[in-house]
């Protein structure tokens, strides 16, 4: 089990199984939201211990299209916790235990501010891995 938590301790919650996933988006709106760092996290391994009433949405506006969730008492990027989606991307900064899981890539790369230094060797993308693929 792992668990997870905003900064004020509001937002509490325990994950059954690790996250399928991490990863670094470095788009201006992710950094700008504090959920650069994401952990994909099934549905179903997600239970709640205290704090569903708090967390807020955020719709996003074109050219994004993910909701993002916060805590509305302390403000903690929250991913998209709450959803309910199959699988969805949490910010892997609410994890209270370590998740066993290494950085899988970065995204976004070319959005990177200059100040911002990666360090691991992880693969890193221009933009949306999914996306750079589709178009070799």
């Amino acid at each position: 089990m792992i668990r997870g938590s905003c900064a004020c301790g509001a937002v509490r919650f325990e994950l059954a199984r690790p996250p399928s996933m991490m990863a670094t988006c470095h788009c201006s709106r992710c950094r700008k939201l504090g959920a650069s760092a994401f952990a994909f996290v099934r549905g179903d391994d997600v239970r709640w211990v205290s704090g569903r009433d708090v967390v807020a949405w955020l719709e996003p506006e074109p050219p994004f299209t993910f909701v993002r969730s916060f805590c509305r008492r302390c403000g903690s990027a929250l991913g998209e916790l709450g959803s309910d989606a199959e699988s969805f991307p949490i910010s892997a900064h609410l994890l209270d235990d370590d998740p066993g899981i290494p950085n899988r890539f970065h995204e976004f790369v070319a959005d990177k501010p200059a100040w911002s230094v990666i360090g691991d060797d992880a693969p890193q993308f221009p933009g949306h891995p999914v996306r750079a693929a589709a178009s070799d």
